[in-house]
């Protein structure tokens, strides 16, 4: 027993394979473990990690009064994927790990809230046919827009648009709801639609007040009959080369890899997701209100002739209706004006490879005058590709009266 244990260990150890990812010469991808000579049943493995020192140029203080460190240490993500096909009609995937812990959530024996494992994605999918696909479960195969369905291993920016992922924690679970979905393509038409339940608990934990505004908890308040259902899909013309629509995750930057520009648009609707009070104090009224999100957007991403260097693009537009004048953090009924744009130097592969940048997101809300904006200036330090990376951001990010102002430098390693 002993030795077929050691000879199954072997043969798995032998069996790694590398797979393609954006620019690296020396690592292309997850591990593989190939359960057959042709490599048609197979389970892959990805692992990555970002680190980040910020330094926040603002005094800012904690709730005693204290003044707080401007220099500050985060561990962005650390994520592990997986998914596996024992048969071309039928997958399963699974990606756990853990976002943003800091000091503040860190705790003593690993068991706090902040310092926890937990699922981002698990679902199961099933061919339909050579470029059509249904499945079920935790899913990332949201609609609106591209970076709505944003990939966290291969962004140009530091991170992405906040204000994309537009229910983060409102309906969902981190961007991932719990439902059913289809995926495919028409010839150069790509789509991805998915019905799903919302979440019963939500961030937007207030309460509706006669007369106030929209809160966004209409599950919760309302039940699931009511409000119980969201629906979300995107669509994408690639009119140049056509990426893949495999896993849900879209690419932020080829680094000249590809050629692609894709026009696309998406929504998102859960019908009486917010609560408002049309009634009084005393004879409190709560009725649902839709929630609504649409948007458009294109992306550039293309070699520029045979000089190695690389050009990336990105903009959208997004209408966000939430309910009556609803605001919460960095969401609210609106609209948002986003992009970004990126030049990877020429230079040789196998050496480190620059990438400056700059992004630009305006954001105007019903509930205020004031508009909120976001300016990033950055560059990015290829030595692997996507694979390994360093990525310094200066971010400015104004609404009312904050103004504040962020040095960021973020390591990344991805296997």
């Amino acid at each position: 027993m002993r030795k077929q244990t050691l000879l199954l260990a072997g043969l798995f150890l032998m069996s790694f394979q590398l797979m393609t990812a954006q620019g690296s010469p020396d690592y292309d991808g997850g591990l593989k473990f190939k359960f057959n000579e042709d490599g048609s049943k197979y389970l892959r493995l990805i692992s990555w990690a970002q680190v980040q020192a910020n330094y926040n140029t603002d005094d800012t203080f904690d709730a005693n009064g204290n003044e707080n460190s401007k220099l500050n240490f985060n561990l962005r993500r650390a994520r592990v994927l997986m998914f596996a096909q024992i048969n071309k009609d039928f997958l399963i995937l699974t990606h756990f790990g853990l976002n943003s812990l800091t000091s503040s959530t860190l705790s003593p024996t690993g068991k706090g809230d902040g310092s926890q494992l937990f699922f981002h994605d698990v679902w199961a999918q099933y061919n339909l046919g050579k470029d059509h696909t249904i499945g079920g479960g935790l899913h990332y195969f949201n609609g609106i827009s591209r970076l709505n369905n944003q990939s966290t291993l291969n962004m140009m920016t530091l991170d992405n648009n906040r204000q994309s992922w537009a229910t983060i924690g409102l309906s969902d679970q981190f961007a991932r709801h719990l439902g059913v979905f289809a995926k495919g393509k028409f010839d150069k038409l790509q789509y991805r639609v998915a019905i799903n339940d919302a979440s019963v608990s939500s961030l937007d934990s207030r309460t509706a007040v006669a007369g106030g505004d929209a809160v966004y908890n209409g599950r919760a308040t309302l039940g699931s009959k009511d409000a119980g259902k969201t629906y979300a899909g995107y669509f994408d013309y690639n009119f140049l080369d056509q990426e893949s629509n495999f896993l849900p995750y879209k690419v932020g930057s080829y680094l000249g890899g590809k050629k692609i520009f894709n026009v696309g648009a998406g929504f998102f609707l859960h019908p009486k997701g917010s609560v408002i009070d049309t009634g009084t104090a005393l004879t409190p009224n709560l009725e649902g209100e839709d929630v609504s999100i649409f948007a458009v957007d294109a992306f550039y991403d293309a070699p520029i002739g045979d000089s190695g260097s690389a050009l990336t693009a990105y903009a959208v537009y997004q209408n966000s209706d939430y309910g009556k004048d609803y605001l919460y953090s960095a969401y609210g009924t609106g609209s948002m004006i986003y992009g970004h744009v990126g030049y990877v130097f020429k230079g040789d592969k196998t050496k480190t490879r620059y990438q400056p940048y700059v992004s630009y997101g305006t954001h105007s809300y019903d509930a205020v005058n004031d508009d909120r904006s976001t300016l990033g200036v950055g560059v990015n330090a290829y030595m692997s590709g996507h694979n390994s990376k360093l990525t310094l951001e200066y971010k400015n990010e104004t609404f009312g009266a904050l103004d504040a102002n962020t040095i960021s430098l973020q390591a990344m390693i991805y296997l």
